[in-house]
């Protein structure tokens, strides 16, 4: 099984919450548009100044994704189970 990789925008300043959420909107239309394996995106907000969104991919499509969306960092995804 590939490992899967969690792609991650962030987003500071106070329109930083609702930066992250509308950029979820649009990772999802990609991943439609582009046929991707997994189906995992999601926002998290940290602090009244700093939210994050992301697009989990499988490892094999990373880099195409990558060099397309061109995200700020990635990491490892570990699903909470």
């Amino acid at each position: 099984m590939d490992r899967k990789i969690k792609l991650i925008w962030d987003f500071r300043g106070t329109a930083a919450a609702n930066t992250a959420e509308h950029h979820e909107k649009h990772l999802k239309e990609f991943i439609k548009k582009e046929e991707l394996e997994l189906d995992i995106t999601g926002f998290e907000h940290f602090s009244e100044m700093h939210s994050v969104a992301y697009l989990v991919v499988s490892e094999p499509e990373m880099k195409t994704v990558r060099d397309v969306l061109r995200p700020h960092r990635g990491e490892i995804y570990l699903s909470p189970e």
